[in-house]
C-alpha cells in the first residue's frame, strides 16, 4: 500500500527542467562542460554545481560572494518562468486525487525557501504534507519522512526524473518510479526501473502500484 509518496519537482510536477538548463547555459556563457555537468547531475544542489564548475572546469576560486551572486542571478533567470510553466501532464490531477489517500511530499534539488515559494504560488501547498529542498540530499529527505511518518519503507513511493532521484531512493531503501518523458533521453535506460512518460500513467497505475509496489532500485 502507498501510504507516502515523495515527488521530485522539476520534470515531475512542473515542466521546468529546460528552464533551468537554459539558465545554466546563460550563467556560464554557454560553456559546454559546465552545461554537461549540470545535465549529468540533475537534482543536485545548484550551489554544489556552481562550486564544481568554478573550481574544476573554469579553474578559478569559488568564494562566498560568488555563491551569493550566482544564486541570485540564477533565481532571477528562472523564477518568473517556473511560476508560469505548464504542469507535467496529469500532475495536478494526481495530486488533487491522491493527497486524500496518501501523505504527499516534495524532495527537490531546489533551495528549500525558493521551492516553498513556488509551491505556494502555483497553488499546490494544500496537497503536500511538507516540501523539502536543498541543502538536504534526496536520501536525507526520504529518511526524515520515513522517520516522521512512522511508515514501513515498502509503503513509500519515490517519483523522480533523474539518476539523483533513483540513487536517493536506493540509498533510502524505498520503491521508485521514474518519469521518462517521451522523445527525451531516458535517464533510466540502463536500470531496471518502472517508468512513465507523464503522471497520467502514474495515476492510472496507482492502485496496481499500491497493491504490488515496484522493487527497491
Amino acid at each position: 500500500m502507498i501510504r507516502v509518496a515523495v515527488f521530485d519537482f522539476d520534470g515531475v510536477v512542473l515542466e521546468s527542467t529546460d528552464i533551468k538548463t537554459r539558465a545554466f547555459a546563460q550563467l556560464f556563457d554557454g560553456n559546454d562542460r559546465a552545461l554537461a555537468h549540470h545535465l549529468e547531475h540533475a537534482g543536485v544542489s545548484r550551489y554544489e554545481k556552481f562550486r564544481y564548475i568554478h573550481e574544476e572546469i573554469l579553474g578559478i576560486s569559488y568564494t562566498d560572494e560568488d555563491e551569493q551572486r550566482l544564486g541570485v542571478r540564477f533565481s532571477e533567470l528562472v523564477l518568473d518562468e517556473v511560476m508560469r510553466c505548464p504542469f507535467v501532464p496529469g500532475a495536478r490531477e494526481l495530486l488533487e486525487r491522491r493527497h486524500r489517500e496518501a501523505r504527499l511530499f516534495v524532495a527537490s534539488g531546489t533551495p528549500e525557501e525558493e521551492l516553498r515559494e513556488i509551491v505556494r504560488a502555483r497553488g499546490l501547498d494544500e496537497f503536500f504534507a511538507a516540501v523539502y529542498g536543498t541543502p538536504a540530499t534526496k536520501a536525507e529527505i526520504v529518511e526524515r519522512i520515513v522517520a516522521s511518518e512512522g511508515v514501513d519503507r515498502s509503503e513509500v513511493l519515490f517519483v523522480g526524473d533523474a539518476m539523483t532521484d533513483l540513487l536517493g531512493a536506493r540509498a533510502a531503501g524505498v520503491p521508485f518510479v521514474g518519469r521518462a518523458a517521451a522523445g527525451e533521453p531516458d535517464p533510466f535506460a540502463a536500470e531496471q526501473v518502472t517508468t512513465v512518460p507523464t503522471l497520467v500513467e502514474l495515476d492510472a497505475a496507482w492502485e496496481q502500484l499500491s497493491a504490488d509496489p515496484p522493487p527497491v532500485p
